[in-house]
């Protein structure tokens, strides 16, 4: 089957002296540029409230800036590819690093929610371009003894950009302000420009493409994905099916993939070669993937969520906490690809899934004094297991890969941890609530003023109110009744945390299988790279 992939632009491969040179100046810019693309995610959500406050956005609508970013990016990745061949990947990339600069300051100056979702649309769409030519320049660029050190290299955006962006938000929105979140790209981005600009060579356009394009599946595949993703990030807020909004968004969703589906595999010319997802370790690399990002997304989620409520802290002391499942895999990523030549790669990703599950089944048994101290040990673990997941995964799922297909090979990967984290999320936010509910119901029924120890309790509770200026006992009588409330609803918030980091163990536990039955490849085996 031919498809539009199968014209990826060639990439000289250079072996030695200026040529060398270029080749690694190009990764390196490349995946600086997919790092500042996915670190945009995480940084914006730490100063969500600040951002919402300083436009005047609402606290239900001011989701919709995350929301126009990751809708913009999901549609994106799988037509980079394409497009790659359209415009040449040199003029391409150049086009889109400058927009996403400039898009990134003018998101600094939006007065209102509608001009902030727009521009963070637009800068979703050119950042999203980013992270999949990183991915595919890689894989094309680099001899395949060479692709481990800069699948590492891009595991830096992948997995450690997610972790330190809450972080580097919360640092810069309480010290400098939000503006700042935004304008932090541009010498990073400024860098990078001028790194593709010396290393990337001119490449003619072939404008011819386009009309040859996959028209059908490029507009099945948008508005399915969009949808989708407007269904994930906003469905819970607005309770699901029980709002005809979501549901009317889903089944436009189902219809337009299932249309893009059936397209895609009876196209002569598909956008992307969906035939790649049968071949074993492509198929079971995407699987874990998947799995990956709904655990790495689903834990940046929900513990500044639980740090929020259950603890109070601010956006610069969550993100210290978080600093530990980032700032130790600076130092490990780069050791990862020795570790792959000393031992089987299998082992390597399935020992990173092991520690990444029991970091979170460290979290179990969570009660109201789990703070920043009794999360350290497991950031620790879960930094390491991180560190060791995403480079030899996505060394071994794109083993063998032909050229022609790594546009889609870089799309669907990159898509499918990208989905993976927002089904991931949307499904932890539902699953927290319900689990709060259900906890409380159970400790609501067990206190009872028929019971000698919740009369004990309240008496107590009174007699501490009566003692800090409460005069009246009936007032203070109250207020020990909704101190005990106030009790139960926390705890029933922390038990229902501890479940939620139980299914992403889980979750982490199927990863784990699904690496299991990857086979091994000849050029990853062992120290046998050639």
């Amino acid at each position: 089957m031919t498809t539009l992939t199968a014209a990826v632009p060639t990439i000289p491969q250079a072996d030695a002296g200026t040529g060398a040179a270029r080749m690694w100046i190009a990764v390196i810019a490349s995946t600086l540029g997919a790092f500042m693309a996915v670190l945009n995610i995480q940084i914006v959500n730490a100063s969500l409230a600040d951002i919402q406050g300083a436009i005047g956005a609402g606290i239900d609508d001011g989701g919709w800036i995350s929301t126009a970013y990751l809708v913009a990016e999901i549609v994106v990745i799988p037509l980079t590819g394409w497009l790659a061949q359209v415009f040449s990947i040199r003029l391409y990339l150049l086009v889109n690093a400058v927009l996403f600069l400039a898009f990134s300051v003018a998101c600094a100056f939006a007065q209102n929610l509608e001009q902030m979702i727009v521009l963070r649309a637009v800068q979703g769409f050119t950042g999203g371009v980013l992270i999949p030519m990183a991915f595919t320049i890689i894989i094309t660029m680099l001899p395949k003894a060479k692709q481990p050190i800069g699948l590492a290299l891009f595991a830096l955006s992948a997995t450690f950009a997610p972790a330190i962006g809450p972080t580097i938000g919360g640092y810069l929105t309480e010290n400098w302000g939000w503006k700042y979140i935004f304008y932090v790209n541009l010498v990073p981005g400024a860098l990078m420009v001028g790194m593709l600009w010396f290393s990337l060579e001119k490449s003619p356009l072939r404008l011819a493409l386009l009309r040859q394009g996959d028209w059908a599946g490029i507009i099945t595949m948008a508005i399915g994905l969009a949808t989708l993703q407007t269904v994930l990030e906003e469905g819970n807020k607005d309770d699901w099916f029980g709002s005809p909004f979501i549901v009317r968004l889903s089944l436009i969703a189902f219809v337009s993939l299932s249309a893009f589906l059936w397209i895609e595999l009876t196209a002569t010319h598909p956008l992307l070669n969906l035939r790649l997802l049968v071949r074993r370790n492509f198929g079971f690399g995407i699987l874990a993937n998947f799995l990956l990002g709904i655990a790495l997304y689903g834990s940046v989620f929900v513990l500044p969520v639980y740090l929020t409520r259950i603890q109070g802290y601010n956006s610069e002391q969550i993100g210290m906490v978080l600093a530990w499942t980032g700032l130790p895999q600076l130092l490990l990523i780069p050791l990862v690809p020795r570790l792959m030549k000393r031992f089987d790669v299998r082992l390597v990703i399935a020992f990173g899934f092991a520690l990444f599950a029991t970091s979170n089944f460290m979290n179990i048994f969570m009660t109201a004094d789990y703070a920043s101290d009794q999360l350290f040990w497991p950031n620790i673990v879960r930094a390491v297991g991180q560190a060791l997941v995403f480079t030899p995964l996505s060394a071994v799922a794109t083993a063998g890969i032909e050229k022609e297909n790594a546009g889609s090979a870089s799309a669907l990967f990159n898509m499918m941890r990208n989905l993976g984290g927002a089904i991931g999320i949307a499904m932890l936010q539902t699953f927290l609530s319900k689990r709060e509910q259900f906890h409380s119901n159970i400790l609501t029924n067990s206190v009872s003023l028929f019971e000698e120890a919740t009369r004990e309790r309240i008496a107590k509770l009174t007699a501490y109110f009566m003692s800090h200026g409460v005069a009246d006992q009936a007032t203070a009588t109250h207020k020990a009744i909704i101190a005990l409330a106030f009790r139960v609803r926390e705890q029933a918030n922390i038990m229902a945390f501890s479940d939620t980091f139980y299914l992403l163990g889980a979750a982490l536990v199927f990863a784990l299988v699904a690496s299991l039955a990857l086979k091994k490849t000849s050029h990853l085996d062992g120290g046998a790279a050639h």
